[in-house]
């Protein structure tokens, strides 16, 4: 199913929320926020920052999730390992995947940099098969790129 997502208003309201503020944390919570309340079909939005060699949970909407995944180890460690967005059309059939939510069906995954190094992945789930379009995955690349230059990163 394709969505018809207004990516520029998304970017409008990061780039609103987030305007004079560089807490990262602040910032990732107000942007799950917004992503949730933006986008169809979802049931989970968040962050996994970059932490002693693995990823570690941040700011999210939806049901509690995963703690720590190792690089390497299901969709987010996929992407923070390759350094490349993950788009699953089902999760099911990705080799490794870790099941936080048995609810998830698609998933889409975009790693974040701050000064040439991954820092966090943006991780979006949904209840829907093949839910993440290439619109979405050029909208949801460009909101990362938001948080990459609004976030401080001193974590």
């Amino acid at each position: 199913m394709q969505y018809d997502t207004d990516y520029s208003l998304i970017l409008a309201q990061l780039s609103a929320v987030t305007e004079g503020e560089q807490d990262t944390i602040a910032n990732l919570s107000n942007a799950s926020a917004v992503l949730n309340m933006n986008l169809p079909e979802l049931n989970w939005v968040g962050f996994y920052l970059v932490r002693e060699g693995g990823l570690v949970l941040g700011p999210f909407q939806g049901k509690p999730a995963c703690i720590r995944i190792a690089f390497g180890k299901g969709v987010c460690g996929t992407a923070a390992a390759s350094d490349a967005t993950q788009v699953v059309p089902d999760v099911h059939t990705f080799p490794g995947h870790i099941a936080c939510d048995g609810d998830s069906r698609s998933e889409i995954v975009i790693p974040m940099h701050h000064r040439g190094r991954l820092v966090a992945v943006l991780d979006i789930d949904s209840p829907v098969p093949d839910r993440f379009s290439q619109e979405d995955k050029i909208g949801l690349e460009q909101c990362a790129a938001v948080l990459e230059q609004a976030c401080s990163w001193d974590l």
